[in-house]
């Protein structure tokens, strides 16, 4: 079964709206685990507009209490990501590259023109025990690029996927598919995320071969709204079956 992991940053994104603490931000995270997910993932960034530093220091113990998977997704290029990485070492490291500004993740790596920094920084965690993924595009060159630079996995950037899937679900996994089956052959686990939802989730599972992970926040927690957040992880646990 593939594995879920909630990406909190929403929860965080919502509590910072009025100050305080409501929601609170650690309680969400383990009703999470007790409703099912395998995993928790935060994507800190430096002006801290959801996820905090402080909230990865108080989560990352948690984590290892629960016995669930502590996934620290961030641009090692920025912000204090890489120190606390290194520090708290997380199950997984996931490499962003966040462009200034940005909204969200919106581009996977180029594997290529940054081959020798994405090679230091997963030489690094991987000495400290961490399990590194690398964001990337669907694009067979960028693939062969990651294996180069030694990661244990890949995370598909799976926007494209989601917006061409109502024109036609084959066609907008298509290039996914294949740059999969050669992660396979290259022997990279595979996760996945970005716009995955209910609708879509299903089809990704069954099609995607070797698919390890998908993180999902922002659709998980909108789901929540109507459906309360346990019924929500279970919905989505359903599709990964």
């Amino acid at each position: 079964m593939t594995k879920l992991s909630v990406n909190i940053n929403k929860i965080a994104t919502l509590r910072n709206a009025r100050g305080g603490n409501n929601p609170d931000l650690l309680a969400v995270a383990h009703d999470c685990v007790r409703f099912g997910a395998q995993g928790i993932t935060v994507h800190p960034r430096p002006d801290e507009r959801h996820i905090r530093y402080a909230d990865v220091l108080a989560l990352a113990p948690l984590t290892a209490q629960w016995q669930v998977e502590f996934n620290m997704e961030g641009n090692p290029q920025k912000g204090r990501y890489l120190e606390l990485v290194k520090q708290l070492r997380p199950a997984q490291a996931t490499l962003v590259p966040d462009a200034d500004g940005a909204i969200t993740s919106n581009a996977g790596w180029d594997t290529l023109a940054h081959a020798d920094y994405l090679r230091q920084v997963i030489g690094e965690l991987r000495g400290l025990g961490i399990r590194t993924s690398i964001f990337v595009d669907p694009v067979p060159a960028m693939i062969e690029g990651a294996a180069q630079v030694g990661t244990d996995r890949i995370e598909f950037y799976t926007e494209a996927y989601a917006k061409q899937f109502a024109a036609g679900p084959a066609a907008a996994l298509a290039a996914y598919r294949q740059c999969a089956e050669l992660a396979n052959q290259l022997g990279l686990g595979i996760n996945a995320g970005h716009d995955l939802d209910l609708h879509n989730l299903r089809y990704l599972h069954q099609h995607l071969p070797g698919l390890l992970e998908v993180s999902i926040g922002h659709a998980l927690v909108c789901d929540a709204l109507y459906y309360g957040l346990e019924n929500t992880i279970q919905l989505y646990l359903r599709q990964l079956q």
